[in-house]
């Protein structure tokens, strides 16, 4: 085999390589932002809002696959699962920015009374056990109230655990149900309090 002969074959080879370690990353970018678009994506806690179920710095996973597969960027949703339920942890987008996702805790479900007195939450008239619900010592001397009104078809009413410290439904108004992203389920990563990590998210 000539020199020229064998430098041809060695090009040959380099362009294959090179054609085979493209198409994997092709691949994997593309499996990439699948699961960012219909399955898993990640998020980070930016604020204190959630606390003390989430903390700053905590970084979570949310199930994007568990309300339905919906179309990127139109809000539809091409494959109906389920609807969020009272408790679940979500992301959403939030209604007065649509930059901005925002995570709250379902408390009112569509068609439902919801009217909140002081520390007390009620529910269609009845009061609502509230065991995520945290407040400060200052609460104790307010006498606030807020309410009564009805949650909207397809929307939602949210809050935040920390609900002295939370910009929720109470002040902006509703969800709609097309601007869930997801349900929060885990926290893979949180610093400092990195004793947090594969906490599962309640």
């Amino acid at each position: 085999m000539s020199a020229k002969e064998d430098s041809l074959k060695s090009k040959v080879r380099k362009k294959g390589l090179i054609r085979e370690y493209a198409e994997a990353a092709l691949i994997a970018i593309v499996l990439a932002l699948f699961i960012r678009t219909f399955v898993v994506q990640a998020f980070k806690i930016p604020s204190g809002s959630m606390e003390p179920t989430l903390l700053v710095g905590d970084h979570i996973l949310v199930n994007k696959f568990i309300y339905g597969v919906k179309i990127p960027y139109l809000r539809k949703t091409l494959i109906p699962i389920s609807h969020p339920k009272r408790e679940d942890v979500i992301v959403f987008i939030y209604p007065v920015d649509k930059s901005k996702d925002f995570i709250k805790r379902v408390i009112g479900l569509p068609g439902e009374k919801i009217e909140i007195i002081g520390k007390k939450v009620y529910i269609n008239g009845k009061l609502y056990p509230d065991p995520h619900g945290y407040y400060t010592e200052l609460h104790r001397n307010r006498n606030t109230r807020f309410g009564p009104v009805i949650v909207p078809p397809r929307h939602l009413f949210v809050m935040g655990d920390n609900r002295d410290h939370s910009y929720d439904s109470r002040y902006w108004g509703f969800v709609p149900l097309e601007y869930v992203k997801g349900k929060a389920f885990i926290i893979y990563w949180s610093w400092p309090h990195w004793k947090r990590m594969f906490h599962i998210i309640r």
